[in-house]
């Protein structure tokens, strides 16, 4: 009866295991292949694929089959060719490529398939981390409740689903940080035993970290946070304020426990040292990150990583469509998350403290929290001490983002485990509901969320080339030169999304209304628009201008010139050309200007 009674349970909680795996698969292969393409994405593709930005022509008029070729797969690619371009030509490290690599390799994308493909690698890594943080919940807390709830707002959460959706090196990261945050839940059981960490897992524990490194550097901001967890966990066991195990070891088992750790953290700086010569001689690196390096210290830049980090952290749980075009939808979507947040906030808090002050619940919830604070403060004082803003980028959050999803768990266990659950804000009329109503209110809101992303109604893409496109093909009637400066592969990319947009989007319905024949063959010859990367060298701005004044002399007209995040000043009058005289609508991503030449 009783082997029964544990089987029905077993299984039971395999079930449940399984639906949130199902939900997390279905959400992030939604619409997969449906977002436009954007730069990094273009990077991770290009290098995937064994190709170089290099072989795109600079300097002169280039067709859209030219600007697209290094997104075609080579038979003849190897990993070595992924190696040598991405570390030429970019600052990442090479893992997450490499297994790019083989996964296309293993399906050979076609161009109608290359999208899909190319995303479906992070979206499947997305998917493992549902029940990788279903494990790790349950060995942490010792509760298959905690590790269910994490399971579950895992497979909802919102920004889950927004970084699994692109084809980046984000989801493979999580799962490290998952691994590298298992490791460091044993090191602190064992501490709280006082027995050493077992060989095995010293060295699962490097292998982790160094491979984490070398998937993404900013994977040294997870271990930094880990060692202000282990340090707060350690602290409060020396002043007994954690449960310590009374039972003496002898004097060198203490040792053995200070040297495994340290073995732990030489091993980790090793191996992340193989990669600063790599990362410090890269000559793409400042040209890439200026981006997140803070301007002049203006109030707006004083206040700016805090609201963009809460920005962030709020779409853990909630996102609906704030970023649709319609007003009406964006006012009842931000009434509807403020309201949702108001309510459960409270309840949320106070079940936090509840599992901070429950035996059961205490040991893991300050390894979470302190590893989730460590990160955050490391955040800002990248921001505030060295200039350096990683709330820009909300994708950097990935470094914490399992440590969060943990203390969620371990705390919809706790408001699951709540007959009635209270929301208060100060001295103010309590709400109530049943526990259980509030824990479902939560993963409900994190499903429509991740609806919104997987509808693109929300974490949309910054650079909205499918916008642009229909500007284009309705103003310009006559061939077109689409002109950029360029100085690394990120302005490549730029012009590949106006190039891959163009080419999926169909010119018939622009050229339907051509009756005759020959003159609709004349329309769909210039359809297709010419394409100009101007080099652009800091020392020496006016050189991309002049590269387009000889490109433009060398072009048939009548002629349409589009600069698009064209960085550097024309004069364009003795070209013969004349600006648009009209009002253009603004595009995301994509600054322009129109000239007509004739």
């Amino acid at each position: 009866m009783k082997a029964g009674y544990s089987l029905f349970i077993n299984n039971k909680q395999l079930l449940l295991l399984l639906l949130w795996t199902a939900i997390a698969f279905i959400l992030r292969f939604a619409n997969l292949d449906s977002k436009p393409l954007w730069t990094d994405e273009f990077s991770t593709l290009v290098f995937s694929l064994g190709n170089s930005f290099g072989g795109v022509p600079l300097d002169r008029a280039i067709d859209l089959s030219t600007l697209l070729q290094p997104l075609q797969l080579r038979p003849d690619a190897d990993t070595a060719d992924v190696l040598r371009n991405l570390l030429l030509e970019s600052n990442h490290p090479p893992v997450y490529f490499m297994l790019a690599h083989w996964w296309m390799r293993l399906f050979g994308p076609s161009e109608d398939s290359l999208v899909w493909i190319g995303r479906a690698l992070p979206a499947l890594l997305g998917v493992i981390s549902v029940p990788a943080i279903y494990f790790l919940g349950k060995f942490a807390f010792s509760s298959r409740l905690v590790g269910q709830c994490a399971a579950a707002m895992m497979a909802v959460s919102p920004y889950g689903i927004y970084l699994a959706q692109e084809a980046r090196h984000y989801t493979l990261g999580i799962l490290l940080v998952i691994a590298s945050l298992f490791c460091l839940t044993l090191a602190t059981k064992k501490l709280q035993q006082r027995a050493p960490m077992p060989i095995w897992a010293v060295l699962l524990w490097v292998v982790v970290n160094c491979l984490g490194i070398a998937v993404h550097y900013f994977f040294a901001l997870t271990l930094g946070a880990e060692a202000i967890a282990l340090i707060a966990v350690i602290w409060l066991q020396f002043h007994r304020k954690l449960p310590i195990d009374n039972s003496q070891q002898p004097n060198i088992w203490q040792f053995q426990i200070l040297w495994r750790l340290f073995a732990v953290a030489v091993g980790t700086l090793a191996g992340g040292l193989v990669w600063l010569p790599i990362f410090l001689s890269n000559k793409y690196g400042s040209e890439l990150t200026n981006w997140i390096v803070s301007g002049d210290r203006t109030f707006l830049d004083s206040i700016n990583p805090i609201v963009q980090a809460l920005a962030a952290w709020i779409t853990v749980m909630s996102l609906l469509p704030v970023e649709s075009l319609n007003l009406a939808v964006v006012v009842a979507s931000a009434i509807a998350m403020t309201i949702f947040f108001i309510l459960v906030l409270p309840i949320l808090f106070s079940a936090l403290k509840n599992s901070l002050t429950t035996p059961d619940s205490r040991l893991g919830t300050v390894i979470f929290g302190g590893f989730v604070l460590g990160a955050i403060f490391l955040f800002f004082s990248f921001a505030y001490i060295l200039g350096i803003d990683l709330t820009r980028g909300a994708r950097y959050n990935f470094v914490y983002f399992p440590g969060v999803i943990l203390l969620l768990g371990a705390t919809l266990a706790v408001i699951y485990n709540t007959p009635t659950a209270k929301s208060q804000w100060f001295n103010l009329p309590a709400m109530e509901m049943a526990g259980k109503k509030a824990v479902l209110l939560i993963l409900v809101m994190g499903f429509f969320s991740s609806v919104t992303v997987n509808s693109n109604l929300g974490y949309r893409k910054y650079y909205k080339p499918d916008l642009l496109i229909p500007i284009i093909r309705e103003l310009s009637k006559v061939p077109v030169l689409i002109a950029t400066t360029q100085k690394t592969h990120v302005e490549i990319g730029e012009l590949m999304g106006i190039g891959w947009e163009w080419e999926r989007s169909s010119a018939t319905d622009f050229v339907a209304d051509v009756t005759d024949v020959r003159k609709k063959e004349e329309v769909k010859a210039f359809d297709s628009p010419l394409f100009l990367l101007a080099n652009q060298r800091r020392d020496a701005p006016e050189i991309a201008a002049g590269t387009l004044y000889k490109t433009l002399s060398q072009l048939e007209r009548p002629l349409d010139l589009w600069l698009v995040n064209f960085r550097a000043p024309v004069n364009l009058e003795a070209q013969k050309c004349q600006v648009e005289s009209g009002e253009l609508p603004a595009v995301d991503g994509y600054e322009y200007q129109v000239y007509h030449c004739s």
